[in-house]
């Protein structure tokens, strides 16, 4: 069986994977780093990927494939109704990340509320600007974070904020159970009535077309002045240019995006140009660390397709049937 490590990993993942399937008969590893050699490779049983991406056109390329298996929780770089029409499972890592995640939405939040880049800014043109941000720095403490997304990582977030003071409340079209959201502290309500009563509002819902832009102008419109907007999820999910006109005029405090609609983005890109908005280049399921726990979830999957067992985490199940 071969078995394709496409994209780029923390280092010594190759070692890792060779080391846990060294007792799998017949199996060929191999490691794919760039979108060049991916271009070239046309042979493949299973596919681990991470970074790069695979469209309709490339999974039609792999006519023995039977498994492609994301590096993380999100599987939109992948045409999953392609894969599951030529029958090829496509599995994520639910949950594997969510720790990281939720730590960068949280230093995201302070630095935006503590105006850790505007002071950056500043003092590297020779500004001292100790009271400069005084009046508009904000803290947690006693503030109503909004979490669009009960999920895993939505959950970790609740935790977090907690910790600083800050009270929770979250919308999710599937509702938690009523003793789940008591043991969380987290507390149900319309996504309306979260944006315009939220201090802080935070995304951590997948990017599908009923949540493309769903944070927009009239969205922006509707939530409490002077708040804080946080995307550490999907680019999409926010109209990028109404997030930089809600800041730039005032409306929002500030915002912390992780996931801009349009990757990378270049020097120049408006959303780079104010300080209130801090960018980090989609790294918050990413750090050395996450191997620790998602090669153990994958090398599951690739053994139980080596020994003909059941996949986990299959996302497009109804599809393979």
């Amino acid at each position: 069986m071969k078995i394709a490590i496409v994209g780029t990993y923390p280092d010594g993942t190759f070692a890792r994977f060779e080391k846990a399937l060294a007792g799998c008969d017949g199996v060929e590893l191999f490691q794919v780093e760039t979108q060049e050699k991916f271009d070239a490779l046309e042979d493949a049983d299973a596919i681990v990927l991470r970074i790069l991406k695979m469209p309709a056109e490339t999974v039609a390329r792999f006519p023995s494939l039977k498994l492609i298996m994301r590096w993380g929780a999100g599987y939109d770089s992948v045409d999953v109704k392609e894969a599951g029409r030529r029958k090829i499972a496509v599995c994520n890592t639910p949950g594997a990340n969510a720790y990281c995640v939720a730590e960068l939405t949280v230093l995201l939040m302070l630095a935006v509320g503590h105006k850790l880049i505007c002071h950056d800014r500043s003092l590297h043109t020779g500004v001292w600007s100790k009271n400069t941000f005084l009046n508009q720095t904000v803290t947690l403490n006693n503030k109503l974070v909004g979490i669009v997304g009960g999920g895993n990582i939505g959950r970790q977030v609740a935790a977090r904020v907690q910790a600083f003071g800050a009270r929770v409340q979250y919308y999710d079209p599937f509702r938690l159970p009523e003793e789940t959201e008591k043991a969380l502290g987290m507390q149900y309500t319309e996504l309306d009535e979260l944006l315009c009563t939220s201090d802080v509002v935070t995304l951590h819902v997948p990017l599908m077309d009923s949540t493309r832009h769903m944070i927009n102008a009239k969205r922006i419109a509707g939530m409490k002045d002077g708040a804080i907007l946080i995307n550490a999820a999907r680019g999409g999910l926010m109209d990028d240019a109404a997030v930089v006109e809600a800041v730039n005029s005032g409306k929002l405090a500030g915002a912390g995006i992780d996931c801009v609609e349009n990757e990378p983005a270049l020097p120049g890109t408006p959303i780079l140009e104010n300080p209130n908005i801090i960018v980090t280049p989609h790294v918050g399921g990413g750090a050395a660390d996450i191997a620790d726990v998602i090669i153990p979830m994958i090398v599951g999957n690739l053994k139980a397709l080596c020994e003909g067992k059941p996949l986990q985490y299959v996302v497009n199940q109804d599809d393979l049937k």
